[in-house]
């Protein structure tokens, strides 16, 4: 499968099942219309008033040899090898040390805090316990990773510290390593905060929104006053003092902020380096929810984000965005084809009481509920319809040129909007697929291939 596309004037032609792309020119284009169906002979036919033999025939043996060299119509080798994935192990935990929160953004997946339960905060022995968990579950996996999440980690700090504490223990004595990184909203980071963040080299990410009419339109305090101000004091002294880096920026975006480059651009301007904005994902009825009607402006927006990433990298102010990030050089990795984010099986979250779920945007469902970090897993049959979630199982997905670079998208926003797993939700498509032909330009341009 080739997936043609054009952007700012290029011509470009994405190899599905080896990853290879190619900048063509206008005639290779107009070949690859009839091209391999059609003989030498009937493409002549169709474009000899327009080109020479000479013209159309060196074009096609180009083609024929990127065919023959596997860049180019490849066959797609990864449905035969599923019998090739490995069985998983748990090597990632979200714990949420706090169902609670001192903001009440309007779009919280979390029901701003409590996600559908009692405010509360995770004792210091149930968060021991989720660490001995996910080291006996990762197996011989020799490093794990968790993100202190809520509601708000902050809220519940003493016990984030004393976790990091015997995190490291524990790992040293399994012979292992856990990587933390905690996701804050800034409100309740202080200078102390700060200096055992970067004594401790944790990756954080903080929450953003951009302009400050924006943030404050959808993340007020208790008392619906806005956070703007205090947030980004807090963001810009944070990042200044670990030297802009090992960190996100992290922003929401919705229908009342269509123009979202604009809040990038903003963040960049107040020399916040690492950036990323997500769609928000809401019900329907909402007033901010993201809807067909708005996709041709917010395509048109990841464009001028394109376009502007570029000029700052030209002109010696660069930023990173999270979703440009990729890497074309080794082609598709068969692993991340069929597990995407590895919610469910190689990724769990852990709510205050010890529950397990398959991810944060998960949690407090009942139905989602797949054990306790005392007890284990006690649903294995949930923990294989994650895995079997994969884009070979996505009906959707099977003609689809982005499927594997999406892996069939998230999990939850699969859920939430049309009730199971296998179902794409088609607003996070859309954005997906743009978001990689962005992304795909962005590697051409940087290596002065367009």
């Amino acid at each position: 499968m080739l997936h043609k596309f054009t952007l700012f004037g290029s011509r470009i032609v994405y190899d599905v099942a080896s990853g290879s792309v190619h900048v063509v020119d206008e005639l290779t284009w107009r070949i690859l219309e009839y091209w391999p169906v059609a003989s030498r002979e009937e493409i002549g036919a169709k474009l000899g008033q327009e080109y020479s033999r000479e013209e159309i025939e060196e074009a096609v043996r180009e083609l024929e040899e990127l065919k023959k060299e596997g860049l180019l119509l490849a066959e797609d080798q990864a449905p035969a090898a599923l019998h090739l994935r490995q069985q998983s192990v748990v090597k990632a935990l979200c714990l949420h040390v706090a169902h609670d929160c001192n903001l009440r953004c309007r779009y919280c997946f979390a029901g701003t805090g409590p996600f559908g339960g009692d405010r509360t905060l995770m004792k210091e022995e149930t968060g021991r316990q989720a660490i001995d968990f996910l080291l006996k579950a990762s197996g011989k996996r020799q490093q794990v990773e968790i993100d202190f999440f809520g509601g708000e980690p902050l809220l519940n700090f003493p016990v984030v510290k004393n976790l990091v504490a015997y995190g490291k223990e524990a790992a040293a004595a399994a012979g292992k390593k856990i990587k933390f990184t905690l996701t804050t909203n800034a409100l309740l980071l202080t200078e102390e905060i700060e200096r055992w963040l970067n004594e401790e080299e944790m990756a954080v990410v903080l929450s953003l929104d951009g302009r400050p009419e924006v943030h404050d339109r959808m993340r007020p305090r208790l008392d619906g006053s806005g956070s703007y101000q205090r947030t980004v004091d807090h963001i810009l002294r944070f990042v200044n003092s670990r030297n802009q880096e090992n960190y996100y920026v992290r922003g929401t975006f919705t229908s009342l902020q269509p123009d979202f480059a604009a809040d990038v651009i903003y963040m960049a301007d107040l020399g916040i380096k690492h950036l990323s904005v997500e769609p928000v994902v809401g019900a329907p009825e909402e007033d901010y929810a993201l809807k067909e009607e708005h996709l041709p402006q917010l395509l048109a927006e990841y464009e001028r984000l394109t376009e502007e990433f570029l000029r700052r990298q030209e002109t010696g102010q660069p930023f990173t965005f999270f979703h440009f990030n990729l890497d074309l050089t080794g082609g598709p990795c068969l692993a991340k084809r069929l597990s995407g984010c590895g919610a469910g099986h190689e990724y769990l979250a852990c709510d205050p009481e010890g529950n397990l779920y398959p991810c944060h945007q998960f949690v407090g469902n009942k139905d989602f509920w797949l054990g306790t970090v005392d007890t284990g897993v006690e649903k294995p049959e949930l923990v294989q319809r994650f895995q079997e979630a994969h884009v070979f199982n996505k009906q959707k997905c099977q003609n689809c040129w982005a499927r594997y670079l999406c892996s069939g998208g998230c999990h939850a926003s699969n859920y939430h909007s049309h009730g199971h797993l296998l179902e794409p939700y088609e607003m996070g498509c859309a954005l997906e697929k743009k978001r990689l032909e962005c992304a795909i330009y962005i590697q051409l341009k940087t290596a002065g291939l367009v």
